[in-house]
């Protein structure tokens, strides 16, 4: 473990809920999501700006 970095993020609780729903029957996790939507986020340019024009979260602020 020692190529990890232990952190934590607040993520919105309905999506967190709904995440937990769709994934009950597969071995998907939030940290094999996280990984692997890092790794396409830095590799992948067209899923950078997918990802960084999504706006279709209701809570509002800056960090969401």
């Amino acid at each position: 473990m020692d190529n990890t970095k232990l952190t934590s993020v607040k993520i919105l609780k309905i999506l967190y809920e709904r995440f937990k729903v769709s994934t009950v029957n597969s071995d998907m996790t939030l940290q094999k999501l996280t990984n692997r939507a890092i790794d396409l986020y830095l590799d992948s340019d067209e899923f950078r700006e997918k990802v960084e024009i999504h706006d279709n979260l209701t809570i509002s602020g800056r960090n969401f």
